[in-house]
């Protein structure tokens, strides 16, 4: 919601390389006066890659969608994000063919998949060919789809790095490179050369300085943290809660439409991921006994 106030008057791409810049500053600047910045030259190069698919492909992809789509259709449609990961998991083992890297999706996993793609399509399906009010940009879409792709191909990446950094100064040269990227996207765009600081709105202000603080320099970090940490079908279950929670905030603060069949479809992503996960803690659970 907050992506959608703060692009409601800045630009998207603009918008989202500011955030990740001055969050990833101060993060490396508190990191370096604690004499805890450390990266070598190889680790700068993993983390210029995983920032460029999770902030440019990630974030700014979905900053960008969200001039058009609703906040609470953009989580739903985010939401697949962990079906990815599944089908994301099995190809690197199939790759790699280590067993240390990658995971093969059980028929309960395959359920999951099955629930969150039928989900999304009545979901998004009417949306696109409706002619009215309700109509939704399938180009859009279509950049959401591919952010889930980008956020899931950098989670991995982040997870399975041979050479990992820290995760506090992977965290901080992300968001510095990622913005980076997103700033050059910007300029390619001729965003800054369009920019009139005084159309900015206060709502728009607000918007960014949370996302900034908030959501880059508090959740981001976390999120790098737990995936060099935790399993990530411990990191996943967040997006059972950012659907409905989005859907009710769009609604309350926004005026975003909501239906019932917006409350269907997106039960049934929920109903998949939760399916997914539930597979991958008992596979977890069955390894650990044996």
């Amino acid at each position: 919601m907050a992506i959608r106030i703060a692009v409601e008057t800045m630009p998207p791409f603009l918008m989202a390389g500011a955030r990740f810049i001055v969050a990833g500053a101060v993060l490396a600047t508190i990191l370096i006066a604690m004499g805890r910045f450390r990266i070598n030259r190889l680790q700068l190069w993993d983390n210029m890659l995983i920032g460029g698919l999770l902030l440019l492909g990630g974030n700014g992809l979905v900053s960008w969608a969200q001039q058009k789509v609703p906040s609470g259709i953009t989580t739903l449609i985010l939401s697949l994000n962990p079906l990815m990961v599944v089908l994301a998991d099995w190809f690197v083992l199939l790759v790699f063919k280590d067993r240390i890297c990658g995971s093969k999706p059980s028929g309960l996993t395959f359920l999951g998949l099955g629930l969150g793609f039928l989900g999304l399509s009545v979901l998004i399906w009417p949306s696109l060919i409706a002619t009215d009010e309700t109509h939704l940009d399938g180009y859009r879409v279509i950049a959401l789809v591919l952010a889930c792709l980008s956020w899931c191909i950098g989670s991995l990446y982040t997870r399975y790095a041979r050479n990992p950094a820290d995760p506090f100064s992977g965290a901080a040269v992300q968001m510095l490179l990622g913005g980076m990227w997103l700033i050059l996207v910007s300029l390619f765009l001729g965003e800054p050369f369009h920019l009139d600081l005084s159309a900015i709105s206060w709502n728009s202000k607000m918007a960014w300085i949370y996302l900034m603080l908030v959501g880059s320099l508090v959740t981001f970090t976390t999120f790098i943290w737990l995936m060099k940490h935790v399993s990530p079908s411990l990191v996943e279950p967040y997006s059972y809660v950012n659907p409905v929670v989005a859907v009710f905030l769009g609604w309350f603060f926004l005026n975003e439409t909501v239906n019932p069949r917006i409350f269907t479809a997106g039960s049934v992503v929920i109903l998949g991921v939760v399916t997914i996960s539930f597979a991958r803690i008992r596979k977890s659970k069955k390894v650990t006994s044996g």
